[in-house]
């Protein structure tokens, strides 16, 4: 697990959702419309889309395509509970992404452009360096 913060666009955090939760199934005009989002509740991953304005438009399997407007925040819970991020507005559709993020939700990130490839590896290079200095103190305190 790492943590992220990072400004990302609402489309691209969009684009992270979908490919994190339903890529394989979401019906291709749902894929091009920028307003529609998919929402879960349950015990196994949720999405919540804090808006001004939402629409129902279809379930289909464990996700609830929605139409949503002036979004103001979303939250999301991958399935196995290792991610949660939330994304907050800051400004018209740019906003803060903050959390903590599994590897493949890494790369899932990274797929839709909300973080880059660079950051990714400061990420991990931190990370290790992390667990080198854990390591390192764990043998000392053992001496």
């Amino acid at each position: 697990m790492v943590e992220i913060d990072v400004t990302c666009t609402l489309e691209g955090f969009r684009r992270f959702l979908i490919n994190s939760t339903c890529r394989s199934f979401i019906p291709e005009s749902y894929m091009r419309d920028p307003e529609v989002f998919p929402e879960k509740e349950g015990e196994q991953g949720s999405i919540y889309i804090e808006a001004a304005d939402k629409v129902t438009l279809k379930k289909i399997r464990d996700i609830t395509f929605i139409n949503a407007r002036d979004i103001l925040g979303i939250i999301y819970t991958s399935k196995s509970g290792n991610t949660r991020l939330k994304w907050r507005q800051l400004r018209g559709k740019i906003g803060r992404v903050t959390g903590e993020a599994s590897n493949n939700s890494l790369v899932n990130l990274s797929m839709a452009r909300v973080i880059t490839p660079e950051y990714v590896q400061s990420l991990l290079s931190k990370t290790s360096t992390k667990q080198e200095d854990k390591s390192i103190s764990e043998q000392t305190a053992g001496a």
